[in-house]
């Protein structure tokens, strides 16, 4: 059996019924939380302030988004490197409650301390009633992901090269799909954000719901393998293939449906890109 990975395991030791969503949903209410960390998630010298700021947000609103919720507030903790400006902070805190007010979300507090790093969590407090969840998968269900996958990882590479990459490249600002969620939540089965890339993602879904799976045409590695897309990733009967793929055209969203689910134990090759 291979070694499972520390992230998962963590997870697993966890007792609460809330786990195992990109959110905690609390009756109407949704709780969710992710890192951007320095030299973890980024370099410094990659991005200006303000697009850390920014990304920092998208990710986490990614959450909210990938389940069909609403952000409404959020709460920050920065640690702050002993070398920021105060300009410096002025950019990171007006990028970030500028980003948050796009998607209708308000910074309302958090916390500040010192360290040898710029480090940044976030939590998103959402609202939705009718959520979006990774279970709920059924024999047949069409698999699907939108946008074009490739991209972040290629840049992530060029990064790590030494070279430069465009200053919208999807790794600095990914797109979040929140119209095609809303409208075509009626038909959607299941969803998720791909944030670890699709090959991982799609093997955790079919592990929480017991699944395998059959794929119409091969997926290459430059796309399965891509993380930080924040893409969605989602499931629907096949009868709603028309309606969904009108849904995709009307919100100017690219979307591929690459494989369908079955009762088998097929997965993906992936390495958990956290530890």
């Amino acid at each position: 059996m291979p070694k499972q990975d520390k992230e998962q395991y963590l997870i697993n030791n966890l007792a609460s019924k809330y786990v195992g969503d990109d959110a905690a949903v609390v009756g109407n209410t949704l709780y969710s939380m992710d890192a951007f960390f320095e030299d973890t998630h980024f370099k410094r010298e990659w991005m200006s302030i303000a697009q850390i700021g920014r990304k920092a947000m998208l990710i986490n609103i990614s959450d909210a988004i990938a389940m069909n919720a609403q952000p409404k507030f959020a709460l920050i903790t920065v640690s702050l490197p002993h070398d920021v400006t105060e300009d410096q902070i002025d950019e990171l805190m007006t990028s970030m409650e500028n980003t948050a007010r796009e998607y209708g979300c308000e910074i309302i507090g958090g916390d500040t301390i010192g360290g040898d790093k710029l480090h940044l969590s976030i939590t998103i407090i959402s609202q939705s009633d009718t959520p979006l969840l990774r279970t709920g998968l059924k024999e047949g269900d069409l698999l699907a992901y939108t946008g074009v996958l490739g991209e972040s990882k290629r840049d992530l590479d060029a990064l790590y090269r030494g070279e430069k990459i465009a200053d919208d490249s999807r790794f600095f600002d990914p797109t979040l799909r929140m119209d095609f969620v809303a409208k075509a939540r009626p038909l959607l089965r299941t969803g998720m954000d791909i944030s670890d890339g699709l090959f991982c993602d799609t093997n955790k879904m079919l592990d929480i719901n017991k699944y395998g799976f059959h794929e119409f045409e091969k997926v290459d590695d430059e796309i399965g393998l891509s993380g930080e897309e924040f893409e969605m990733l989602v499931s629907f009967a096949p009868e709603h293939y028309s309606d969904v793929m009108q849904i995709a055209e009307e919100t100017n969203t690219p979307l591929t449906v690459y494989a369908k689910v079955a009762k088998n134990e097929e997965r993906y090759p992936c390495k958990s890109h956290h530890f």
